[in-house]
Formats: C-alpha cells, structure tokens, sequence
C-alpha cells in the first residue's frame, strides 16, 4: 500500500492533495530496549560482560512474525508506527563498528510497516542512559571511553539494576527492587555523570578528552554516526516520516545547584519531588570518587499529602570508587577550591538555561544529520519528560518542520498500578493535555503538530488480578474493565483535542507474569500478549483491552477539522470539519468491533458516504465546500 508522503502545515500533517491527517498509533515494542541472543531481559541476571557482542536481531519480533502482527495493528486501527531502536543495537561491538545484520533487519521491518499502510517514525530509545546504569540506550564501551567503570556501579550503589537486585528463581514483586523503581536512576551518579557530559561536557568538563574532542562532541558524534547509519537503511522509503531526537532524555546535573538536595518544592527549586534517594549533585560526585554519603528518602505522606522525608540512607559504605583505575574526576573543578555551589548553573558568566543552551543545538544536529540523507524528513522533538510535565515548553531556536513528540501519563496509575477513577478524572486528562497543545501551538511558524509519542497503562493493575482471572479461565470483558475504561478516557481527551498519539506499547514477547511484562524492568503496557492468544491467529487474539483503544476516529480529513466525540457506550461516533473541496474523500476508521453489522451514516452537509467493510473504512465523498457533520450508530 502506497502511502502519500506527509508534510507538517501548523498543528497538522498534511498530503500532498492538502488533506490533513490524524496520527494513531503504537510504539513497538517494549522488549526492543534488550538483546535477542542472549536473552537479557531484566529478570534474568547478567552481568553485560558480553555487551559488544550482543544481538538485538529479532527485536521487535521475527520477520517471519512480522506480517501477523502487522496486518494486528493495522487492523485494530492504527496508521503509525513509533519503531524502536537504540543505540546499543546499532553499535554495540564498539564506535565505528555497526550490525549490518541488524540494520538489515531493521530496514526490512520498517519497510513491511509501510505495506500495511502504517507510516513509521523512528525512535532511538533510551531510559537511564543504558541497560548497565538501569535502563537501556548507550552501548556499554560510552562509559568505558569517559572512564568509568560500569561493573562496580552496583557495589558503589551508582546505578539501580535489576539484574543485580533481582531474584529470579523467588520471581513476583520483591522489595529488593520495587515496581516502577527504574526511573531513580536519573538521580544517581552513573546517570547524571553520562547526561552531563553528553549534553555539556564541553562547558563542565572541558579537560576531558576524547580521540582529540570534548566528552560532549564525541559522544554525540558518536550517537548520530549510528542515527546517520539507520537514516540511510530507509532514506527511500516514503513512509517514513523521520526520526526522534531521543527517548525522554535528561539533563544530569545541568542546572542544579552543587549540594542541593530536592526534598521540598520552593520559589528557588520549583520542580516536583519526587518519591526516592534526593541525591544532590554533590553527593554523587563524591560516591563516584569512593566515598560513603547520607541521602534522604522522600515518600508520600499521606497526612499531609505531600512529599516528605521519611528516613536517610548511606550510599556507598564500602568505598567503592565508580572511575577507572587511573582516571581523574572530570568534574573535579566543582569541589577542588571547595563547595562551588554554581558549578552546574553557571557558565561563561551567566545563568546556564539548560534546554536553551544544551537541547536546542542538539536538536539542530539531529536535524542536520538527518536531512543530509533526505532533507524533507521531520523531527520529532522531546524535552526531559520530567520538566515537560511540569509545563517547562520548548525554547527558541528549534529546527524547523519539528513536531512535538513529547509524553505524558497518569503518573498515580503508572507508578502504583492502580487505576480509580473520580468525577475530576476526565476533565483532569483533558486539561493535562492541553498543556501539550498550548506547546505546540506556541512554535514558531503558525505552530506544529503535538504527538504524544508515549501515553498508556499498566496491563498489571493490581498485583496483576486480570492475570489470576484469565489463568482461571474468565474470557470475558470483566478482568479488563479498568483497564477499558482508562485508555477510554485517555483516547475521548485525545479525541477533544484533535491530538496525535503513539500508545505504549506492543510486545510481541509479552507475558502475563509479574516478573516479566514487557520484558523491561517489571513494566507492562503492552496491548498484546501471547498469553493472551493462547495459540490463536485471529486478529484480535491476545489483544487486552480491546474496547478502550479500538475504536472510530477521523484519520484523513478533507478539509478544516472542527471536532471529534465517541461514545463507547453506545458506539455513536460525531465528527465535525469545514469541507474542502477537490482534495479527495474524508476517511473514518469504523472498526467492526464497534459496528459489527456496519455503521450507520448520517451526514449533514453535501457529502455522499460509502462504507468498506473489509478495510473497516467510511470514505465521506464531498459535494462542495461547507460545515459537514458524519455521525455513526450502532445499525
């Protein structure tokens, strides 16, 4: 299937007839953070003695796999894929010395989305810089060449790693490594001493050097040659719409005042405590040198409903020193004359602003590496997630033709794998939301379009009861209830706000199992699980939750789009726009899960309807240019 290239015109993708485009889709998939041969899915230990000679072929399912699952999401709906990668994958045996094997098999993944009428957008993924510091991304030879140590981050309490923590014959939850942990990475010291140098290395660590470069220069060299590499594997491939920059980065210590450590919110430190170790930068850079500190440990205080401390923890009490034998601190300069408490927070005589400063040029060299293999790709842009949510917004200077790939969640729902909904939570999605909107349409050049390239839940709600009910044979909707009607109200705020979207996640390995998940740290989000097929090849075998997600929208709309609205209850779908004419009809999923007999239509305005049952597919033929409204029923 052939699908027309896209362009951005304001908040909206457009074809070359001029008729926008509403995005749908999914990321795939949660298990590609991780090598196919060997096995390193969290769960299971390891200690990444074998990480140049990985394997991430297979990831996120066999080509042989590829067309079933494809034609699943297709489908169900979705007309874009987020196609995950990471850097790891590209070039693990060392810098310079790319998979061909895997970029091979990539391309061809990539290539088979495009026949199944799903356009791609290619993620370079991250989570806590790398699989060796607790998340995933970076090869395990970047910490090498800034001179750290990744085999005694673990002893030096430097890196939270499940693979250390875990015990995987006991499997389950386990207090050693509490669900939703992961993300307290970003705080530690093997985090934070790899984002400050990435992003600004040259400016607070100028005497380290690389093959003759600053820390920062090399390593993002470094991490576009493999962006570049991927870029030329599919630069022919009309589908593709370009890449993201990187997978919720952060900013390390950029920033944050020297001995600060974020327990309470103030006027001077406004961001949101979070639960965890409050780390401040010089703690960590003291832990990497060997010594042992005291943290304290915020929690929810349900008295108060606030963060609060509620214990201190010594780091670090065997002295273990995280810098290769030999190698000095790099940051040295923040502590030698004593405590400089602006180390991180100033630079060349002023305030630093951290995304002004060290995000925006490297979105411009994204773009630029890029657009050297094909200039008309688009760049879909993400901020530190963190602050992102908080409202930081995008500073000038952005490339152009960048669409806002920023994330949002139900932070309660994810972090506590709980959903309960009150009589605010509809509204409170919809206004969390529009913040991203207000971004987007505050860029330059009448605006762009906001993507929310990850959003979703937990699979695994409530010790996982939809697993126990499945595994004692319950087929029905009922396990899943939750589940349905979150992403319902997730998809009815999208839909008020005419947003683009990409679910998290589709795993093709997936399993119903608390230990296991998605593959990744405990997390499950995925929208499939083979658990679920149970040997099945129909298309919505192993899919949960089918109800909250598979459901009618807009997807090619000839004209001005004024307004979209779907009741799940009783399956009546509206949709508003100002006719164009002369651009072709405008398109409607109308999955038969929601009309098994077909759709009703109703259409007020000039406008002729027909119906494909076998592509799930309303085309509205417009008659002129006017204010059309389509409804569909239940017949």
């Amino acid at each position: 299937m052939a699908l027309p290239r896209l362009s951005i015109d304001g908040l909206w993708f457009r074809e070359p007839s001029g008729r926008r485009v509403l995005l749908r889709g999914v990321n795939l998939g949660g298990d590609t953070k991780m090598p196919m041969t060997p096995d390193q899915r969290t769960h299971l230990p390891a200690d990444f003695s074998d990480h140049r000679t990985v394997s991430f072929v297979g990831r996120p399912f066999a080509l042989d796999e590829a067309d079933a699952h494809l034609a699943r999401l297709r489908h169900w709906g979705f007309n874009v894929i987020r196609l995950l990668t990471t850097w790891e994958a590209v070039e693990h045996a060392g810098p310079g010395e790319y998979d061909t094997a895997y970029l091979d098999y990539l391309a061809e993944i990539a290539r088979r989305a495009g026949d199944y009428g799903l356009y791609v957008f290619i993620d370079f993924h991250q989570d806590a810089w790398s699989r060796m510091s607790g998340g995933d991304g970076a090869p395990g030879w970047t910490f090498e060449a800034v001179g750290l140590d990744f085999t005694r981050f673990h002893a030096a309490d430097a890196a939270h790693v499940m693979q250390y923590k875990y015990d995987h014959a006991k499997g389950g939850r386990q207090d050693a490594y509490p669900q939703m942990t992961w993300s307290q990475n970003y705080r530690l010291p093997a985090n934070a001493i790899m984002w400050t140098l990435f992003f600004a290395g040259a400016t607070f660590a100028p005497d380290l050097r690389i093959a003759g470069a600053s820390a920062q220069t090399w390593l993002q060299d470094r991490y576009l040659g493999a962006m570049a590499e991927v870029a030329r594997r599919v630069k022919d491939m009309d589908h593709v719409l370009g890449f993201d920059t990187l997978n919720e980065p952060s900013l390390g210590w950029i920033g944050r005042k020297l001995t600060h450590q974020h327990t309470r919110r103030s006027p001077e430190n406004p961001d949101r405590v979070a639960p965890g170790p409050a780390w401040s930068p010089l703690d960590g850079l003291l832990v990497a040198l060997g010594k042992t500190r005291e943290v304290p440990i915020v929690a929810h205080d349900p008295a108060s409903n606030a963060m609060q401390v509620v214990r201190r923890q010594t780091v670090n009490p065997n002295g273990v020193r995280i810098w290769r034998d030999g190698v000095s601190d790099p940051f040295a300069a923040a502590y030698a004359r004593g405590e400089v408490e602006d180390y991180f927070t100033r630079a060349n005589g002023r305030e630093v602003d951290p995304e002004a400063d060290f995000m925006v040029p490297f979105f411009n060299r994204v773009a630029k590496t890029i657009r050297a293999e094909r200039a008309d790709w688009l760049v879909f842009a993400e901020m530190d997630p963190f602050k992102t949510f908080q409202g930081a917004t995008f500073p000038e200077g952005c490339p152009p033709d960048m669409v806002n790939a920023s994330h949002w969640y139900d932070i309660a729902t994810l972090g506590l794998k709980t959903f309960r909904e009150t009589e605010r939570t509809a509204l409170s999605y919809v206004n969390q939301l529009s913040r991203y909107k207000d971004m987007s349409e505050a860029l330059p050049g009448g605006g762009a379009p906001a993507l929310i390239g990850e959003f979703g839940i937990p699979f695994d709600l409530d010790g996982g009861a939809a697993y126990a009910a499945w595994a004692a044979g319950d087929r029905s909707a009922a396990p899943w209830a939750k589940h349905t009607r979150a992403l319902t109200l997730m998809y009815d705020a999208l839909d008020e706000l005419l947003l683009h979207s990409t679910q998290w996640n589709y795993t093709a390995s997936n399993r119903n199992d608390l230990a296991i998940g998605d593959g990744w740290n405990q997390e499950d989000l995925s929208i499939w699980s083979a658990d679920q097929a149970a040997g099945s090849n129909a298309l919505d075998a192993g899919g949960r939750a089918l109800d909250g997600f598979v459901r009618p929208f807009v997807r090619v709309w000839a004209g001005r789009p004024i307004a979209q609205t779907f009741d799940s209850a009783t399956g009546a779908f509206t949709a508003e726009l100002t006719q164009e004419s002369g651009m072709g009809p405008t398109e409607i999923f109308a999955p038969a899960r929601v009309y098994p007999g077909g759709p009703k239509i109703v259409i007020e305005g000039p406008a002729k309807s027909e119906y494909s049952a076998g592509e799930q597919l309303v085309r509205i033929n417009e008659r002129g240019d006017a204010l059309v409204t389509i409804r569909l029923s239940r017949t």
